[in-house]
Formats: structure tokens, sequence, C-alpha cells
């Protein structure tokens, strides 16, 4: 009767559009800077001077529009908190049972509609900074969870949470998280990672898990460009291995069952 009664923010069309507006608003800066770039030679759409400024700006713009449109607290909207630190372990097979399904997908995919080389270059540049390994390592592992949770299970999460029953939330803000990302080759893995981090977020009720779920997942990936021969010899990331299926459904199974287990004092307060 509540959720009937009460208006809450964001609703999933809602949510579409705050998307859009941060794609925007990024968008109305990098495309001169990427015509200038094309035109000129020179390579400004990458200067971290430049490229860190403006996003934090048009992050900070749509942190502060959906806080305010949402209504609720802040602690509600983003509960920094601490959780159990067995869900850490939990998490970590989970994650790494996660990786061979998104591998498959991904294979799957790859052959059916092939990236052009273009998109692969410019995957693999988001790994390099003029920083080095620690620059790729601070924008990928740190500051994109941590942006990325703050608008998809903080304020987009929190909204649902309070229109949607729980499954259609995590469902709803996994959509959109992968949609978010404009990139057709990691759809499929991008939900299934977003289907987790919302299950994370509802169950140990604290956006800093979620957070850490998917800087372990960045990283991981991170690794896997870095040292991509030894992290595909792994023997349950092997494709089209039977058994493999067998085994990463039991330790995915496990891993949920476990946080499940471990954060059911909280949800049953």
């Amino acid at each position: 009767m509540e959720r009937a009664t009460i208006k809450y923010y964001p609703t999933f069309w809602q949510a579409v559009n705050l998307i859009v507006l941060y794609t925007f608003l990024q968008t109305i800066i990098d495309f001169p800077l990427a015509l200038y770039d094309y035109q000129n030679g020179t390579d400004w759409l990458r200067e971290p001077l430049l490229k860190i400024p403006v996003f934090l700006a048009t992050t900070f713009i749509v942190l502060f529009l959906g806080t305010r449109f949402s209504g609720l607290p802040y602690r509600e909207i983003y509960p920094i908190k601490l959780f159990h630190w067995l869900n850490i372990p939990a998490l970590l097979i989970s994650l790494l049972a996660l990786q061979f399904f998104m591998n498959e997908v991904s294979i799957r995919l790859e052959k059916v509609l092939p990236p052009p080389d273009w998109f692969l270059e410019l995957f693999n540049r988001l790994f390099e900074s003029d920083f080095g390994i620690w620059g790729g390592i601070l924008r990928v592992v740190i500051l994109a969870p941590i942006v990325e949770e703050l608008i998809f299970r903080g304020i987009i999460f929190s909204g649902f949470q309070k229109i949607y029953p729980a499954f259609w939330a995590i469902f709803f803000s996994a959509l959109l998280f992968a949609l978010f990302h404009l990139n057709p080759w990691q759809l499929g893995p991008t939900f299934l990672l977003g289907l987790l981090l919302g299950f994370v977020r509802l169950r140990t009720g604290s956006l800093l898990a979620a957070m850490l779920t998917h800087a372990l997942h960045n990283g991981m990936i991170f690794l896997s460009v870095y040292y991509h021969e030894a992290y595909n010899s792994l023997f349950w990331l092997q494709p089209g291995k039977g058994l493999n299926y067998v085994v990463n459904i039991l330790l995915l199974a496990g891993g949920a069952v476990l946080i499940w287990y471990i954060t059911r004092k909280r949800a049953d307060n």
C-alpha cells in the first residue's frame, strides 16, 4: 500500500533520464575535444588534468540532482557502512565463478558479432594512463567502482527498492548498469555483474560492499589484461568444457548462499 501512495525517485524511466543526462554532460565535453584532436593531431581527450575535473564535475551534478530529487535521507541513499568480513571470501568465490560465465557470454557473442579492431584498441586503452599502471589502477579499480556504485547502487537502487519488489530492483538496476556502458560486446557480462552487485547491495545493506565487489571484479579484469596467458590458463576459466559449467555453477551458487546466510540476521531485522 505504501508503494502505491508515496512517490519515490527514481522510477525506471526517471533513472534512464538520469543516466542519459550523465552521458550527455560528458559527451558535450568529450565530442568537441575528440573532434579537435582528430583535426589537429593532439590528444586533449586523454589529458588527465582536463579529463579528471570534467569527470568529477559531471559526476557531482548527477549525484546532486539524484540526491535532491530522491528526498530520502543521505544514509539511506548512500549506506556507507561496514559489513561482516566473511562476506569477502564469499564475494571472491562468486566473482571467480562469474568470470567464467562472463567469458562464455563474450565468446559466444563475438562469434556472432566480432568486435572491430578500433573497439579492441579503445577497450585496451581504458587500462592505459599517462601515470603508468598505477594511473590505470586508480581509474579502473578505484574511481570507476566508487562513482558507478554511488549512482547505480546508491541513487538508483535506493529508489528502486522503494518502488519495485527486490527481484525487479536488482534486475532493472543491472539492466541500466549494462546499457550505461554503451558497449554491445560487454552488455551480457556487465548485466551479470550488475545482478551480483544488486544482490550484494540488497543482502548486506551496504553500498561499501557493492563498491568492494565492483573493485575486486575490475581488479580481476585489470589482471587479465596484463597477465592474459596466465589468467586464461586457470582451469575453471577454460571455455567449452562441460565440467567447468558444473564447477562454476556450484561455486557461484555456493558464494551466493554463503552471502545470504551471513546476512540473514540483518535481513530479518
